[in-house]
């Protein structure tokens, strides 16, 4: 038996309850319905065909052979009242308007209505950004060829079987929810991410400043070590699925298109638990965090290690972490959800900016400053259409997880911030989630001391300073108008009684 409320707040925020039901009620009830959680888990391959785009630059770049498989992996969460979906996509971002278009359909085909679509940031994945097809059918002919044929394109053919793929995952998931028991956890890995931004003795912060650089002085911001982990153990007592928070850039890519080190992550857990084992990953806040140490002075491995090293050690902990859920596994656990829709203005280019980059574009594109100019350009004729953008926050509750969303690479600061103020035991940031909004720096990145290429104004990254703290403040709101559970605890021992008789002996000499 279970009681609900659902209640709307004033403005964009929406917002859906789903308490608990009272454990004496239950008792009266002796022959009542299975009171947990059900959960499903399934996923989709989403790997791309050789010889699409591969996103992540500023330019165009093809791929030419596959190393592992992309997919999309999906958990669906219901207690009888409420059913919500996570959602991870080996992809570099997650497109608004794929979104949007992802959950009409799920909702008509599955009625969830609750959905976090967050991608990892493989920088070796398909073709789903940056340009999508005909966002700039508005500008003039030279600025659609610097956008379609100079920059990094979304394909419409892939973004079609990502939409597939996406619904039918979760409707699978949802079809796929059976009972069992959720377990909450995290551990920790310090070896593996880095800030990538540097303090110089100029006194501003570069990002990448290279090994062995003799201005660098220390790392500019900080790291969030913590591996948070969910996992769901069906009625036979094996792990059907997991959730995975951990914030590094998906850098470390190796040859041909993969899932990055997430892909070892998932071999990692899965070696321990079975293959059958599904493992959704939820990235952290790491927009200038990744698996480069700037102020190490050895050599970096060869990429395809470095993704073993970052996706091995991750999983690696979380297996640890999973395995000490054995005493504190419950089935009956709250599930909420709520949301904040707003819209934040760009930062336009200044006249004198404008000028350069006209001046820039006419010469040759070797030129290291033709990028930054061409990414002028595009934002200009952004502006002129959407010179605001709708940003989204999204809280989603699993018992003493609360996983806040942004839809941006953001800052690990505000990572620390959320999960600080959040009032849950396990707070997930997931970032790139419901959408992309490009670089949000910290305020302080913008300041005296700041810099690095995440501040610059580009087509991709170009909110106006304060968004971050915006988003942050709209992610901590929503976690405390949540009702937190407490991390389930081990047992007690019994009461004692006496000491085992067989140990219970003085030395014996003779």
């Amino acid at each position: 038996m279970k009681t609900s409320t659902a209640g709307f707040a004033t403005g964009r925020t929406l917002r859906f309850a789903y308490p608990l039901a009272l454990f004496s009620l239950l008792l009266l009830v002796p022959c009542a319905a299975f009171a947990g959680v059900r959960a499903g888990f399934a996923e989709r391959d989403i790997t791309p065909q050789i010889g699409m785009e591969v996103p992540g630059g500023y330019g165009k770049a093809f791929s030419k052979k596959i190393h592992d498989p992309c997919k999309v992996r999906a958990a669906v969460f219901d207690d009888g009242t409420r059913r919500v979906a996570l959602v991870g996509i080996d992809a570099l971002i997650i497109p608004r308007p794929l979104v949007l278009a992802v959950r009409a359909e799920i909702q008509a085909r599955c009625g969830i209505y609750s959905v976090l679509i967050g991608a990892s940031h493989s920088h070796s994945s398909g073709p789903i950004g940056m340009i999508l097809p005909g966002e700039f059918d508005h500008a003039s002919a030279f600025v659609r060829e610097l956008a379609y044929e100079k920059s990094s394109c979304a394909d419409p053919v892939y973004l079609r079987q990502v939409h597939e793929a996406l619904v039918d995952a979760v409707v699978a998931a949802d079809a796929a929810r059976v009972e069992g028991t959720l377990g909450f956890g995290s551990g920790r890995e310090d070896q593996v991410a880095f800030n990538r931004r540097i303090r110089m003795k100029s006194g501003l912060s570069f990002s990448h400043p290279g090994k062995g650089n003799p201005d660098s002085l220390d790392f500019a911001g900080p790291t969030d070590p913590e591996v948070g982990v969910i996992g769901f153990w069906n009625a036979d007592g094996k792990l059907a699925g997991c959730i995975v928070n951990f914030a590094c850039h998906a850098t470390a890519s190796g040859p041909g298109i993969s899932a990055n080190w997430i892909y070892y992550m998932e071999k990692a857990i899965q070696g321990f638990f079975g293959t059958e084992t599904r493992v959704v990953f939820l990235q952290g806040a790491c927009g200038d965090v990744t698996q480069v140490n700037n102020l190490d002075p050895h050599a970096n491995p060869e990429a395809d290690a470095w993704s073993q090293w970052v996706g091995g050690r991750v999983g690696a902990e979380a297996v640890k972490v999973l395995l000490g859920m054995s005493q504190t596994r419950v089935a009956d656990v709250p599930l909420d959800a709520s949301e904040k829709r707003w819209r934040i203005p760009r930062r336009c280019p200044s006249a004198e900016h404008l000028a350069e980059a006209r001046e820039i574009i006419a010469q040759s594109p070797s030129d290291p400053r033709w990028v930054w100019a061409k990414e002028t350009l595009l934002l200009e004729a952004l502006i002129a259409r959407e010179p605001e953008v709708e940003v989204e926050v999204q809280a989603i509750q699993v018992g003493p997880v609360a996983c806040i969303s942004n839809p941006a690479e953001y800052f690990c600061a505000f990572g620390l911030e959320i999960k600080k103020g959040s009032g849950f035991a396990m707070t997930f940031p997931v970032e790139l989630a419901n959408g992309c909004v490009g670089y949000v720096p910290t305020e302080e990145a913008f300041g005296p001391s700041g810099g690095g290429y995440e501040t610059r104004l580009t087509f991709y990254s170009n909110l106006e300073v304060s968004a971050g703290t915006q988003m942050a403040a709209a992610g901590i709101a929503l976690a405390r108008a949540m009702r937190p559970m407490p991390l389930p605890e081990r047992p007690m021992a019994p009461p004692f009684k006496q000491p085992w008789l067989y140990g219970n002996q003085p030395p014996q000499l003779k």
